[in-house]
């Protein structure tokens, strides 16, 4: 089966030819017919397996007739996270090339002025995040009373986020009678109830398993310790000589230690999390992109919807605590039918993790122990020094207790609190202070209860005794 076996318009199929595309993926081909016809529609797929152009081709054709409206956007596209948004639009662009169709991009981390000036000119296509559509909402500055097509993309993504009930509300201000298109990897119960409440009899597509791996990945788990990680991350690097990597962490603090540790030791690597800005993640995913860095660290924000050609590798750095993100994670590779390796590094705490995400594939993965492994470097060992130690926003450089020459300010603040402590006690009544002096005159090795003023841990720095 070919496109123009879909139905689609001649328009329409020159820009498919001109992105290279020549057979649609079983989802396009499945979902794209009842699309056209107007009918509501289920789509249960993996990322990867080309749903994007599944819905936005035919939401082209159908949206190529028609005027745009003042603050009323014509149809509405809901995404998880910015990455995804960002990558429609893009697709969005490339397939609409030969309509004339205006689109609107809403999503956090940047200038509203600019989004709303967007609206006001009237867009054919809106591509929002929960968050900010939301957030524009609160401000009167959009209405989605003309909105005759909803798809709600990732909505099991939707659901570990908890935009549910953000969906929910953004579906009873648009039109009650419209088409609307829900995808999902999964299907759980929440999101059965989501469907049954906004979707009119919907037609069901399903291509694939869900949680399924692709088979194209060859997928390994190597054993090692916390200690040697970094290590052992840099020698497989090197060994296979990588070209296009993704690196991914379950914290963002380790997203930036990694990428700087791997800077230091002449790795081309950039990072991408939560805590960047809009702008500065768009620039570091261009630079992965052009070439300019080859190996790309990430936070789960990255894991899904990213498509980047000729990844041929992933990392999972950290075992994934969710095994649903381990599919996503190493879909980013083995996409449009390439082969690709994913490794995973795993110490004797994720024997757990590790369980569910074998249970969940239904696949044993290959375990490598790696012969003379290397050792860890200083950097390494400082790295992985015990958390409680470290201070927080120096993320890379391992941190001794602090003496009390290092620290004068601190030592000065607290000198400075028993002088207000004395002053306020002065001000009690003599009931209180006696109540107090009894107190302060107990042993200090008794250990009958906790002090009135902190009853948790003693912080490693304030477990000192200051000179007389």
């Amino acid at each position: 089966m070919s496109f123009a076996d879909l139905g689609l318009s001649d328009e329409l199929l020159r820009a498919v030819t001109d992105a290279g595309y020549t057979e649609p993926t079983p989802i396009q081909r499945q979902s794209i017919p009842p699309v056209l016809m107007g009918k509501d529609l289920i789509g249960i797929a993996q990322t990867g397996t080309g749903k994007t152009a599944a819905f936005g081709l035919a939401m082209i054709d159908i949206l190529g007739e028609g005027r745009t409206r003042a603050l009323m956007p014509r149809s509405l596209i809901l995404e998880p996270t910015r990455e995804l948004a960002a990558q429609v639009a893009e697709n969005f662009e490339k397939y609409g090339t030969h309509h004339k169709l205006s689109m609107a991009l809403l999503i956090g981390g940047v200038q509203m002025g600019d989004q709303v000036k967007a609206l006001e000119k009237g867009v054919d296509v809106l591509i929002a995040t929960p968050g900010r559509l939301m957030d524009l909402f609160g401000r009167g500055k959009i209405l989605l009373n003309g909105c005759s097509l909803l798809v709600i993309d990732e909505a099991d993504r939707m659901l570990d986020m908890g935009f549910i009930p953000d969906i929910e509300e953004i579906c009873t201000k648009l039109p009650k009678e419209r088409q609307t298109l829900l995808f999902s990897a999964t299907m759980p119960p929440v999101i059965k109830k989501l469907a049954d409440k906004f979707l009119n009899d919907p037609k069901r597509v399903e291509v694939a398993r869900p949680a399924t791996t692709n088979t194209n990945i060859t997928q390994f788990l190597i054993e090692t310790t916390t200690m040697k990680k970094r290590e052992v991350l840099r020698a497989l690097i090197e060994a296979d000589d990588v070209q296009t990597g993704i690196i991914f962490c379950n914290r963002k603090t380790t997203v930036r230690e990694l990428n700087k540790s791997l800077q230091r030791h002449g790795i081309r690597s950039a990072e991408i999390h939560g805590d960047m800005d809009q702008p500065a993640r768009i620039a570091e995913l261009e630079r992965f992109k052009k070439g300019d860095v080859n190996i790309l660290v990430a936070s789960d924000v990255a894991a899904r919807g990213l498509d980047i050609k000729g990844v041929s590798h992933v990392y999972n750095f950290d075992a994934p605590w969710h095994p649903d993100d381990y599919v996503h994670r190493i879909g980013r590779t083995g996409r449009a039918g390439a082969t690709g390796t994913a490794y995973t590094l795993v110490t004797a705490d994720d024997a757990e993790n590790i369980a569910s995400i074998e249970k969940l594939t239904g696949q044993k993965i290959e375990r490598v122990k790696l012969r003379n492994a290397p050792a860890p470097s200083e950097e390494d060992e400082r790295a992985e020094a015990p958390r409680g130690r470290r201070r927080k926003g120096d993320e890379d450089k391992a941190r001794k207790p602090r003496s009390r020459k290092e620290e004068p300010r601190r030592e000065e603040a607290r000198r400075d609190e028993p002088v207000r402590e004395t002053r306020a006690r002065d001000e009690q009544p003599r009931r209180d202070r006696d109540r107090s002096r009894r107190r302060d005159e107990r042993d200090p090795n008794d250990s009958g209860g906790p002090d009135e003023g902190w009853n948790g841990p003693i912080p490693d720095f304030l477990n000192y005794t200051l000179a007389e």
